[in-house]
């Protein structure tokens, strides 16, 4: 029962080659900081990454792109980080984008054992149609298109099927856990961390606090230690802000 480990590399150091990651966090939120610092300096590569964006240009998820460790990304938008957009459309990445409630839902589909869904988001589209660019090549042409989608009817309404994810090692982070690895999640800072931890066959959790079994009152905890599999007390956490908005000292 004690799933404790002693640091992010011990965690994290059997993800091997080519691996399907879901990664937390939503913008710089939440994201897992220590999990992918520790991938960078084990040079795991051809990662495909499950995540709602690719971080920024040298923070979270973008450290790995920019060390080309990571070959496919499926996120819901581009954000801040420009050297996503460059290999995006030089053909050096793979990136199927998906809506952000189609993506949350496809997560807990998967952690559900629900293998698709209809939602009626992005029916008759080229979400459902098909041909959206997944890949380029090098001189801007297109190399592979989205497929098209089954789209269904339900009391007059259409609808498309869109398929659940799970992934071969979900990289979540938390405010607080314990041993045994339930986890409580702090605010907003929760975003996809929960559904990714249900639908990750190992899924691992950094947390800033690890506390005694017992102490975490049973009706504020957010994942059960059944989905969890590792846990460790993370550090140095710099939780970066992905856009300042703040109005100048008057």
């Amino acid at each position: 029962m004690n799933k404790v480990q002693q640091s992010a590399l011990d965690a994290v150091r059997d993800i091997p080659n080519g691996a399907t990651l879901l990664v937390g966090g939503f913008g710089l939120c939440g994201i897992p900081e220590n999990c992918i610092t520790a991938l960078r300096e084990l040079g795991t590569r051809d990662l495909t990454v499950v995540s709602n964006n690719c971080g920024v240009d040298d923070f979270g998820l973008g450290i790995l792109l920019r060390n080309k460790q990571i070959k496919k990304m499926i996120s819901s938008y581009v954000g801040e980080n420009k050297e996503f957009e460059r290999q995006y459309l030089t053909g050096e990445l793979e990136v199927e984008l998906t809506p952000q409630g189609t993506l949350a839902e496809r997560l807990r589909a998967g952690g559900a054992g629900i293998p698709a869904f209809y939602t009626p988001t992005g029916v008759h589209t080229a979400i459902s149609d098909g041909g959206l660019p997944l890949l380029y090549n090098s001189d801007g042409s297109i190399k592979k298109l989205s497929e098209k989608k089954e789209i269904r009817s339900f009391n007059g309404r259409d609808y498309v099927l869109e398929p659940a994810i799970t992934g071969d090692f979900a990289l979540v982070k938390a405010w607080k856990g314990d041993r045994y690895g339930n986890l409580v999640f702090r605010h907003t800072a929760m975003n996809f961390n929960p559904m990714m931890a249900t639908a990750g066959k190992i899924t691992i959790a950094e947390v800033e606090e690890i506390v005694e079994v017992g102490s975490l009152d049973p009706d504020h905890i957010h994942t059960p230690s059944i989905f969890v599999h590792r846990i460790f007390q993370g550090s140095k956490y710099e939780k970066r802000i992905e856009r300042r908005t703040t109005r100048p000292a008057a």
